[in-house]
C-alpha cells in the first residue's frame, strides 16, 4: 500500500504534465513558431534528446538498478508542468526512464523553449512586386475591350440620331410633332426591351448595358423634347416623367450592378439635354436636379463615386451657367428659385450620403459646391430676397456644422461651416451698409471668438479671425483716419453717423482685446511675452478704435475745433490712465506691466508729434498739464508699489 501511493502519484503527474505539453503544442501551432513534428521526433527518440532543446540537459548518468521509490518527493514536481520539450508526450509508464529527468529539472525555471526569435521561424514568402497601373492601350488590348467600346459608341451614336430626329425633323418638318415624340419613345422602349432579352446570356452582358442604357437616355430625352419643344407636357408633368424614366433606368443598372451602366445614362442626359432645351434655362437646371434626385437612392445603396460626380456635377455647372443666361431675361426670380433648391437638394444628397459612408470624399465636394450657385444667384434678384437667399444658405450651413460636429466626419462638417460663414458674411454686406455694416461684420468676429472659446475649437478662431479683419476694412472706411487728424470743418456728419461710428469703434476695441486672447487659450499663440507682434498689432487697434470712440463723442456733442480739440485732449489723458492702470495691475503680470510701459511710450509720442501741433490755445495747456499729471502719479504709486512688494519679498 505504501509502495503503490507514489506510483498512482506519479502517474496522475505525468498525465497532467502530458496534458500540458499538448496544450503548448497547440499554443505553438496557433503562434506559428515552429513545426511541431521534430519536436515530437525528438521526444519519441530520447537518445538524441540533448540536442534538441536549447538549455542544456542533465547528462545522461542513470543508475544502473533505479529504484521505484526514488522520485517518492513529488512536492517540487510543480514547475516541471510548463518543462515541455524535456518530457516525453506520449503515455506516462512506469519504468525507469520516465521518472529519471525528474528531479534534475525540478529547480530549473520555466523558459520557452524555442530558442531563436519567433520572427526567425515565421515563414517569409517571396515580395510581391507593385501592380503595374494599366494604360489606355493595355485596356484597350484587353479580351473584350472592342466589343465593350464598339457597344458604347454605337449608343452614343444612337442618342445622337435620336436628338436630330426630336431637333432637325422640326426645322426640315420631316415628321409631324407627335409621331416624333412616339417614334422616339417607340425606338427607347425597343432598345431597352432587347437589352433585357440579351441580359440572359452571359456573354450578352456588354451589349446588354449599351443598349438599355441607350434606350433609357433616349427615353429621358424624349420626355425633355415633348415638355420643351412640342409642349405636349406641362413643366412640373415633364419633370415628373423625367424622374420616373430616369429612376426606373438607374435602379435597373443597380440590379445589374453595372456603375457604367448608370454612369452612362445620367451623363448622356445631363449631356444632350441643353441641345433640347435652347441653352442653360431654368427647366434645364430642373431636369438637371430631376438626374441629381434620380441617382441619390442607387448612391446611398452602392459605393460609386463616379455615379455621384456624374449626377452631382451636372447640376452645380448646369446652375452656374443658367446665372449668364438669366441675366438678359425678363423674369429672373425663377432662375434664381431653382438655384435655390439644386442648392438645398444638393446639401441634404450629400449629408445622407456622409452618414452611410464616413469616408466619402464626393459627399464633402457637394456639400461645399452646390451652394456656391446660390450665393453667386443675389445679382438676379433685389436686395431684400438676395439677402433673404443668402441667408437661408447661412442658417442651414450654419445649423449643418452645429448639429454634425459630434456625429460627422470633420472634414464634412468643416466644409459646411466655411460656406456658412462666408453666406453669413454675404448676408450682412447685402443687407447693410456703411458704419453699420461694420458694427455687424465686427459683432459676428466676436460672436464667433466666443463660440471658438466655448467649443475649444479653431475653426470659429479662423472664421473670427477672417472676419475681424474684414470688419477692420469696413470701420476703417466707416471711421477714416482724416476724422482722427483734421478739424470737422471739412466734412459735416450727422449725428446717426457719429452714434454708427462710435458703436463700430467700440466692438472694434472688443474684437482687438479678445481674438489675441482667444487665440492664445487655444494655443494658436505662445504667450504674450513670446509673440510679440501680434499683440503690438492688437494694441495699434485697440488705440485706433479707442480714439475714434472718444473723438466721435467729442464730435457729437458739438462739431467745432472745440470740440476736435477737446476730444484729443481727452484722448492723450486717457491713453495716460490707461497706462496707470495697466502698471498698478501689472506688478504680478508681465504683459499688462509691458503693455502699460508701450502705452505710456504711445501717450508721450502723441504729446510731442501731434498734440503739439494739432492743438492750440487751452487744449494744447490741458492735455500737457494732464498728461503730465498723471504720469506723475503713475510714476509716484508705482514705485511704491514695487516698494512695498519687494519688502515683503525680502521679510
Amino acid at each position: 500500500m505504501t509502495g503503490a501511493d507514489p506510483l498512482l502519484r506519479l502517474a496522475d503527474e505525468l498525465g497532467e504534465l502530458g496534458r500540458k505539453l499538448g496544450d503548448v503544442g497547440m499554443e505553438l501551432r496557433r503562434l506559428q513558431v515552429a513545426p511541431v513534428r521534430p519536436a515530437a521526433t525528438a521526444v519519441a527518440d530520447p537518445a538524441p534528446a540533448p540536442t534538441t532543446p536549447p538549455q542544456p540537459v542533465v547528462p545522461v548518468q542513470q543508475p544502473a538498478a533505479p529504484q521505484v521509490q526514488q522520485p517518492v518527493p513529488v512536492q517540487p514536481v510543480q514547475p516541471v508542468q510548463a518543462q515541455a520539450p524535456v518530457q516525453p508526450v506520449q503515455a506516462p509508464a512506469f519504468g525507469p526512464v520516465a521518472p529519471q529527468p525528474m528531479p534534475a529539472h525540478v529547480p530549473t525555471p520555466w523558459r520557452p523553449p524555442i530558442a531563436p526569435p519567433p520572427q526567425q521561424h515565421w515563414p517569409v514568402g517571396p515580395v510581391q512586386p507593385p501592380v503595374p497601373r494599366r494604360t489606355l492601350l493595355d485596356r484597350l488590348g484587353e479580351d473584350g475591350a472592342g466589343s465593350k467600346l464598339l457597344a458604347w459608341v454605337g449608343g452614343v451614336v444612337t442618342l445622337l440620331g435620336v436628338v436630330l430626329l426630336l431637333v432637325l425633323a422640326v426645322q426640315r418638318d420631316y415628321l409631324g410633332p407627335l409621331p416624333r415624340v412616339v417614334g422616339g419613345a417607340v425606338l427607347a422602349l425597343v432598345l431597352v426591351g432587347i437589352g433585357l432579352r440579351l441580359h440572359r446570356s452571359e456573354t450578352s452582358r456588354t451589349g446588354a448595358f449599351a443598349l438599355a442604357a441607350t434606350g433609357v437616355a433616349a427615353l429621358y430625352l424624349d420626355v425633355v423634347a415633348a415638355t420643351k419643344i412640342y409642349d405636349y407636357l406641362p413643366e412640373w408633368a415633364g419633370l415628373g416623367v423625367g424622374l420616373a424614366v430616369a429612376l426606373g433606368g438607374l435602379l435597373l443598372a443597380m440590379r445589374w450592378d453595372s456603375p457604367t451602366f448608370a454612369i452612362g445614362v445620367v451623363l448622356a442626359c445631363a449631356v444632350l439635354a441643353p441641345i433640347l432645351t435652347g441653352g442653360f434655362t431654368p427647366l434645364l437646371v430642373g431636369f438637371l436636379l430631376v438626374l441629381k434626385t434620380a441617382a441619390s437612392p442607387v448612391q446611398w445603396r452602392r459605393n460609386w463615386p463616379w455615379l455621384a460626380i456624374a449626377a452631382g456635377a451636372p447640376a452645380v455647372l448646369g446652375s452656374l451657367l443658367a446665372i449668364g443666361f438669366a441675366v438678359e431675361a425678363e423674369n429672373q426670380a425663377p432662375t434664381a428659385a431653382i438655384i435655390l433648391l439644386t442648392a438645398v437638394v444638393g446639401v441634404l444628397g450629400a449629408l445622407i450620403s456622409v452618414r452611410r459612408r464616413p469616408d466619402d470624399v464626393v459627399s464633402v465636394i457637394m456639400v461645399a459646391a452646390s451652394p456656391v450657385p446660390a450665393l453667386l444667384a443675389t445679382g438676379l434678384l433685389d436686395r431684400t430676397w438676395a439677402t433673404a437667399m443668402t441667408g437661408a444658405i447661412a442658417v442651414l450651413m450654419i445649423a449643418l456644422w452645429a448639429v454634425g460636429r459630434p456625429s460627422l466626419p470633420r472634414r464634412f462638417v468643416l466644409a459646411a461651416g466655411v460656406v456658412g460663414v462666408f453666406a453669413l458674411f454675404q448676408t450682412t454686406a447685402i443687407a447693410l451698409d456703411g458704419s453699420a455694416r461694420a458694427a455687424t461684420v465686427l459683432a459676428e468676429a466676436l460672436l464667433l471668438l466666443f463660440l471658438a472659446d466655448r467649443i475649444a475649437s479653431r475653426g470659429p478662431l479662423l472664421g473670427g479671425a477672417v472676419f475681424a479683419g474684414l470688419g477692420l476694412l469696413l470701420a476703417v472706411e466707416a471711421i477714416p483716419p482724416r476724422l482722427l487728424a483734421y478739424a470737422p470743418s471739412l466734412e459735416i456728419r450727422t449725428a446717426g453717423t457719429l452714434v454708427g461710428a462710435m458703436l463700430t469703434a467700440l466692438v472694434l476695441a472688443l474684437v482687438a482685446v479678445a481674438l489675441p486672447w482667444v487665440a492664445t487659450r487655444r494655443g494658436v499663440l505662445a504667450e504674450p511675452g513670446k509673440s510679440p507682434v501680434a499683440l503690438v498689432v492688437a494694441g495699434l487697434v485697440l488705440l485706433y478704435a479707442a480714439a475714434a470712440f472718444v473723438l466721435c463723442a467729442a464730435l457729437l456733442v458739438s462739431q467745432t475745433p472745440t470740440g476736435f480739440l477737446f476730444g484729443h485732449t481727452v484722448v492723450t489723458v486717457s491713453w495716460t490712465v490707461a497706462a496707470l492702470v495697466l502698471l498698478v495691475r501689472g506688478i504680478d503680470v508681465l504683459p499688462l506691466r509691458i503693455a502699460g510701459l508701450v502705452l505710456v511710450g504711445a501717450a508721450v509720442a502723441k504729446l510731442v508729434l501731434f498734440d503739439l501741433s494739432a492743438l492750440d490755445g487751452i487744449a494744447r495747456v490741458a492735455a500737457f498739464i494732464g498728461a503730465g499729471l498723471v504720469l506723475l502719479t503713475a510714476g509716484t504709486r508705482y514705485a511704491k508699489l514695487v516698494a512695498i512688494r519687494r519688502n515683503s519679498a525680502d521679510s
